[in-house]
């Protein structure tokens, strides 16, 4: 192979691995009104990080929610405020327009929970579809 041809693939590779960066960060960051919800309590804060048909599916102390993306806003705003929030994110995977993203929280209120969440890239922008979640000790 010649050294023009190993440049080429070089440069296209570099390319690539800055692509696919950036879109890990663009995904924290369409994750991240979710997160500062969290803190704040703000459901719609929360609820602008989802798309309109986003479910949430989880349970905590044996019960089972199912709920739409203004049904979980309004269980967030009731919630309230959870300064003591720590979150992390564990893993995002991407393929094309579509994206997991796992993220832990503890002392979310009294709770810790993993959070699935499924996102999409519609127009330029990630937002999420939907979200499974598993509330540990609570479960």
């Amino acid at each position: 192979m010649s050294n023009s041809n190993t440049t080429a693939l070089s440069v296209e590779n570099t390319a690539d691995e800055a692509q696919s960066f950036s879109e890990y960060k663009a995904i924290e960051k369409a994750l991240k009104p979710y997160i500062d919800a969290a803190k704040k309590g703000d459901g719609a804060l929360a609820r602008t990080g989802f798309f309109d048909h986003a479910h949430i599916v989880g349970s905590i102390g044996g019960t089972v929610y199912n709920m739409d993306a203004d049904t979980f806003a309004d269980a967030v705003s009731e919630g309230g405020p959870a300064p003591d929030v720590q979150h992390h994110i564990a893993w995002i995977n991407v393929s094309g327009p579509a994206a997991a993203a796992r993220v832990e929280f503890i002392h979310w209120g009294e709770n810790r929970f993993t959070d699935f969440f499924v996102l999409y890239k519609k127009d330029g922008e990630w937002k999420i579809s939907g979200k499974v979640y598993d509330s540990h000790s609570k479960n």
